[in-house]
């Protein structure tokens, strides 16, 4: 992004050193916007940005984007606005912005930046695990489109990044709310969010947690079986961590073996991911 950001400034540069007045329209801080040629505006609103103005800065290319419509300065402007919007943390106008450069530009050599930073507008808002989960799904999408439609840039590598933290995010939701429910005694709804889990998250972090509370649930329901398949499971994967240890402690501790045993769809899984059955 920074690379970008300096690509856009240097061409900004030039355009000003190639225009004989450029440097006295610099200067003439009063004057009418509309008096000055693209170049100079667009060196106007990288100072700005470069300055921590972003808010500012997005004005001024907007206004290059006003007065030189579908011209290069334009085409460039309205995607370094999109980023402008973004540093201002004004998300709603960083996504409106980039939607308008791929709508336009949809061949344009800053596309995938466009479509990165529109993903990115959706991405930062979901830190808080509390906040709504629309968001993070429209981030994944957005960050998939970043991965499959542009591949082999800078942008792709790191929404991939992305991609994984914030499907991550979607199981961390999932894991509150059944520990909710766990913690309340909704055993039955407790275990339908950990499978959740299990079957839409396994790649998470948060897969072992999920197996120890399924152990804790179906105890708890009288459901031995399914809670000495979810200690199986977790024994064969994750047999170093404290999650596994807690599984086995309360297992033992009822006279139980760890091992997989019934038909429910916890053995489903162990016979997948253990016996490798579904190849």
């Amino acid at each position: 992004m920074a690379g970008m950001t300096g690509r856009l400034i240097g061409l900004g540069l030039i355009g000003l050193a190639l225009s004989g007045c450029g440097g006295s329209r610099l200067a003439s801080r009063d004057a009418p916007l509309e008096n000055l040629d693209a170049a100079t505006i667009f060196q106007r609103a990288e100072l700005s940005l470069e300055t921590d103005d972003p808010e500012r800065a997005a004005e001024l290319y907007g206004e290059v984007e006003r007065l030189y419509p579908y011209s290069e300065w334009g085409k460039r402007a309205l995607v370094m606005q999109a980023l402008a919007f973004h540093r201002d943390r004004d998300y709603d106008s960083a996504r409106g912005a980039a939607q308008r450069y791929l709508d336009f530009y949809p061949t344009g050599e800053d596309a995938a930046y466009a479509q990165y930073l529109l993903a990115l507008s959706y991405y930062d808002q979901i830190d808080d695990v509390g906040r709504d989960q629309g968001l993070t799904f429209q981030a994944l999408q957005a960050l998939r489109t970043v991965i499959e439609q542009y591949p082999d840039t800078e942008y792709a590598r790191s929404a991939v990044l992305k991609f994984d933290l914030a499907f991550d995010h979607l199981a961390g939701k999932e894991m509150e709310i059944g520990r909710y429910y766990l913690k309340r005694k909704n055993y039955a709804a407790a275990v339908t969010r950990f499978r959740v889990v299990i079957e839409d998250f396994q790649t998470t972090t948060h897969t072992p947690e999920a197996l120890l509370r399924l152990v804790e649930a179906y105890l708890s329901l009288g459901l031995e079986d399914e809670a000495r398949t979810a200690g199986a499971i977790l024994g064969y994967n994750y047999q170093s961590t404290e999650w596994y240890q807690r599984a086995y402690a309360l297992l033992t501790g009822r006279g139980l073996t760890v091992e997989a045993a019934g038909d429910g769809w916890l053995t489903q899984v162990y016979r997948q991911v253990v016996r490798g059955e579904w190849l």
